[in-house]
């Protein structure tokens, strides 16, 4: 088991397993209503059962090298996750997304991490392209692309239904020399 530090507050980021089930169902209870503004996840992972099959499923695209979830934890509580949602490393693209429950939010927690595993997908997986897809009105995601280094590269109009309410999806995107230029400058 390894983790990464985030920094001086002592978060860190750890591979998300499925032997980690009731504390991923627990942290998806303390968030539930926040998370699901704007994410479908709490409406999937409800019981004991489906946050086994949930975190089985990023297992297994880790074992088949097409996907990665990362918990984010302070004060060793999970409070949040980033991911890979897709991965291929064929083609050289990756999508990227997060999660947090309110005790965590503006803490810079999902910007850290997300450098963390962005960073590890070009430099040792030679990842090209990678995707930050979030509904128009999820704004501190937007903060986080922009933080990142993205460019917002369109909006996709009423493409995401949640909920029973169809949604605009922004696309942005960061590409490996832009990544590389960004931790030159910093």
């Amino acid at each position: 088991m390894y983790a990464i530090s985030l920094g001086d507050d002592g978060a860190e980021v750890r591979p998300l397993e499925p032997w980690r089930a009731e504390e991923f169902l627990a942290h998806i209870g303390r968030g539930r209503e926040f998370i699901g503004q704007h994410n479908a996840l709490p409406d999937v992972v409800t019981d004991l059962e489906s946050s086994r099959v949930f975190l089985q499923a990023y297992a297994d695209k880790t074992a088949a090298d097409a996907g990665r979830l990362y918990g984010i934890w302070t004060d060793d509580k999970l409070v949040g996750a980033v991911l890979f949602r897709t991965m291929d490393v064929k083609q050289g693209t990756a999508e990227a997304g997060c999660w947090l429950e309110p005790s965590a939010v503006g803490k810079g927690l999902v910007t850290r991490a997300a450098r963390v595993i962005i960073d590890w997908a070009i430099e040792e997986r030679g990842i090209h392209r990678v995707d930050w897809w979030v509904s128009a009105a999820n704004e501190a995601s937007i903060a986080v692309a922009r933080r990142l280094g993205m460019t917002k590269d369109g909006v996709l109009r009423e493409s995401y239904l949640h909920r029973g309410k169809r949604h605009d999806e922004e696309v942005w995107s960061v590409l490996a020399p832009e990544w590389q230029a960004g931790k030159q400058a910093s």
